[in-house]
């Protein structure tokens, strides 16, 4: 998987150029210290991957990548944890807040990784065959997958892709998140940011920017807080 590394600070560039050589999957073709300098080099060098920094003066990493017609798969980095939710609405795959330690920045590369081979094997026969009372079709890899409602945890939207997440598998299908959204049972699913989809039986906890499924953190974007709130929360707050 090849990547670049966009950020201002010569040091994070450094320290993530040395993250990327421990790993061998992973190719770095470029490093930039702002945003201007990646637009140009991407006109004729295209990349799976980048690792985006999101402060920096002139263009934030948020506008370069809101700027980017056809995006390839990004992880934010920043030092600045309130980006957080601006960054998921922007199907990042992950957001990693400085300083990173490796360990970190591996579960990072690990999901881009799922992603991109997810992307680059899918066919156009993959699709949603049906959907039933209380399961749906998933034809993919030429194989009907037929998955319980209650066993999906979230589905994430990537690019022109939903990717649904149940406990012990992944599915791509090439569908849009509002798309299949439309089709799901409204009782057990709920739309919490642009890029996702939970399955709100599978809650653990939440706070005002992010909803906890399992060990995953699903970002909860403002303009679907107040809804979520109002038809998950409302009644069902123990009270003194």
């Amino acid at each position: 998987m090849t990547c670049i590394i966009v950020d201002d600070e010569p040091l994070a560039r450094a320290g993530m150029a040395m993250n990327i050589e421990k790993i061998t999957s992973l190719e770095l073709i470029g490093a930039f210290g702002n945003a201007m300098a990646a637009q140009d080099f991407l006109k004729d060098n295209p990349t799976d991957l980048i690792l985006l920094d999101i402060n920096m003066p002139e263009l934030s990493g948020l506008d370069f990548a809101k700027s980017m017609l056809s995006r390839p798969l990004i992880i934010f980095i920043t030092a600045y944890s309130e980006f957080a939710v601006d960054s998921y609405e922007l199907d990042a795959v992950d957001y990693l807040l400085k300083p990173v330690s490796f360990e970190r920045f591996e579960k990072a590369i690990i999901k881009a990784e799922q992603y991109l081979r997810m992307v680059q094997t899918e066919t156009n026969d993959n699709q949603i065959e049906s959907i039933e009372e209380d399961f749906i079709f998933i034809r993919a890899d030429k194989k009907f997958f037929k998955i319980y409602f209650k066993d999906i945890l979230f589905i994430k939207g990537l690019k022109d892709y939903v990717v649904i997440h149940t406990s012990d598998k992944k599915l791509i299908t090439a569908m849009n998140i509002r798309t299949i959204g439309n089709q799901l049972p409204a009782r057990m699913f709920m739309r919490v940011s642009k890029s996702y989809i939970i399955n709100n039986l599978h809650i653990i906890s939440f706070d005002t920017d992010f909803i906890y499924i399992g060990s995953e953190e699903i970002p909860l974007g403002i303009s679907y807080r107040e809804a979520f709130l109002e038809q998950y929360v409302k009644n069902r707050i123990v009270k003194r």
